[in-house]
């Protein structure tokens, strides 16, 4: 369960640097989200600042269930916002380039799997993290990014929705 474990702190590391880098389009779409315009660049900060937390307490071992609360709570709450956008079309700042499209049920799925992802990964004993784990949660993470990417992909033929 280690790759499993270090690719969940790899993506919400990743995405707290995504929100240093791309902080004033991220900062934006975190307004919309919330519903609250001059509020966005606060949102930001508070969700890289937990993202962080909880990429670093993935990784220590007393500290991995901490980690994991901390990961369910940014992506069910980043679910209950998309849920509350269902529809609208909108840069959710999911991906890492800005594109507006509509926010649909596959949207507002990725961060509900994550969430139930870490959950599932929080009960198991911690396990040692060997040589091939690292490369293991790299390979996760490249899946996890294509997969964002095809999902991008506006109207193709194997995608009904």
């Amino acid at each position: 369960m280690a790759p499993v474990i270090i690719f969940l702190a790899m993506l919400l590391a990743g995405s707290a640097v995504h929100k240093a880098v791309s902080h004033r389009r991220l900062a934006i779409a975190a307004a919309r989200l919330v519903g609250m315009p001059s509020q966005g660049q606060l949102f930001l900060i508070i969700a890289g600042t937990l993202e962080v937390a909880a990429a670093v307490c993935l990784l220590v071992a007393p500290l991995q269930k901490t980690g994991a609360m901390l990961g369910m709570v940014v992506w069910l709450a980043y679910a209950a916002a998309l849920l509350a956008h269902r529809g609208q079309s909108l840069d959710c700042g999911c991906d890492l380039v800005g594109r507006e499209r509509p926010v649909g049920w596959l949207t507002i799925a990725r961060p509900t799997a994550l969430a139930m992802l870490v959950a599932i990964a929080s009960t198991l004993p911690a396990a040692s993290i060997g040589v091939d784990a690292p490369f293991a949660a790299a390979g996760l993470l490249a899946l996890y990014l294509a997969a964002s990417e095809l999902l991008a992909i506006p109207l193709p033929r194997w995608r009904k929705s």
